[in-house]
């Protein structure tokens, strides 16, 4: 793990301090047990939630839930062709469906949704207790499993993972609820790669203003919105209805990728995730660049804002207070 500033390494002096600033070992919550203190079992819960609301990320050495080799060695035994309509290989568990499955083949194809059905089931039993304050109020959304190589790959501007971003869904808004998620690393020998900075609250003060947060709050949600999402339900497609809070991340997302400045200038942390490790974060708030990794599976969850230890710290609420006007409807947040 090691400090980068532009494109030049910087000597760091005291690696402790650096990870406890930008990642917390847990280190008292071992599969299948949980807590080592069961008596201290909601403190230790509502801890971790407060710190990944400061912009932490939780790290387990080993896969906190049950994860077996078998499944493990399957995935890595797959490969996934890079196309500009698949990145990753989906999972729907609302639908229990499995979505960018390339494999003719029936069994692997079961194989495969079975493996995908049972990461995301253990990630919901394991979070529910490690952020116990979260559980019962979250919306499950997908998990993922990316198969390919993140060094190197040819993708659209917007879609590179190798720019420092924050998350936003383009056809799953949140209306302000906080995009959290899990990652494991199943790579049998390769670490996967992770570079960050600067915190969103951070971000929004320095780039918020200028990526047009002003404009978007002041429009709202227009008529021509709900025209086009009416046409698009008569239509028979997709009609999500996007808050000024989901507006403004998506264009937050596309300008921190486009502007040169900042992804070359901004001073960055760089993080190693070795083979089996799993790590839990806001990625709404924890900006974030892939430099390489192959293999790494993901389960995501949308966390209502509500169901905060410290909901002025959501991004919603920081955008709130430079905006000065509310983003998206109170019973969506």
């Amino acid at each position: 793990m090691g400090l980068v500033t532009g494109c030049r390494n910087k000597e760091i002096k005291d690696i402790n301090q650096l990870k406890r600033m930008h990642w917390t070992e847990v280190n008292d919550y071992h599969f299948p047990n949980g807590w080592e203190n069961s008596s201290r079992a909601g403190q230790r819960s509502l801890s971790c939630c407060e710190q990944l609301e400061e912009g932490q990320v939780l790290f387990f050495k080993e896969p906190p839930f049950n994860l077996p080799s078998a499944d493990c060695e399957f995935l890595v035994s797959q490969r996934q062709s890079d196309t500009r309509l698949h990145k990753n290989i989906s999972y729907r568990p609302k639908q229990d469906m499995l979505r960018g499955w390339a494999s003719e083949g029936k069994e692997e194809g079961q194989r495969m949704h079975q493996i995908m059905r049972s990461y995301s089931q253990e990630v919901v039993k394991f979070l529910s207790r490690l952020l116990a304050p979260y559980a019962g109020h979250w919306s499950l959304d997908f998990a993922s499993f990316r198969p390919e190589e993140e060094k190197g790959r040819n993708l659209p501007l917007h879609k590179r993972n190798d720019l420092l971003h924050v998350d936003s869904f383009p056809t799953r808004p949140t209306q302000g609820g906080r995009i959290l998620r899990c990652f494991t690393n199943v790579n049998p020998t390769e670490s996967r790669i992770w570079i960050t900075t600067d915190r969103l609250p951070v971000l929004a003060q320095n780039f918020a203003k200028e990526a047009g947060l002003i404009q978007i709050a002041q429009r709202g949600t227009t008529g021509m919105d709900n025209f086009v999402r009416l046409m698009k339900k008569t239509l028979g497609m997709k009609a999500a209805q996007h808050s000024p809070y989901d507006k403004f991340m998506l264009r937050f997302h596309d300008y921190l990728k486009e502007n040169q400045s900042f992804q070359e200038n901004c001073e960055k942390i760089l993080m190693e995730f070795p083979p089996r490790s799993t790590w839990i974060c806001f990625t709404d708030t924890v900006p974030h660049a892939v430099l390489s990794g192959q293999y790494a599976l993901e389960q995501t969850f949308i966390v209502p804002v509500r169901a905060m230890v410290k909901p002025e710290k959501a991004p919603i609420r920081v955008l709130e207070q430079i905006a000065q006007r509310p983003l998206a409807t109170t019973s969506a947040v």
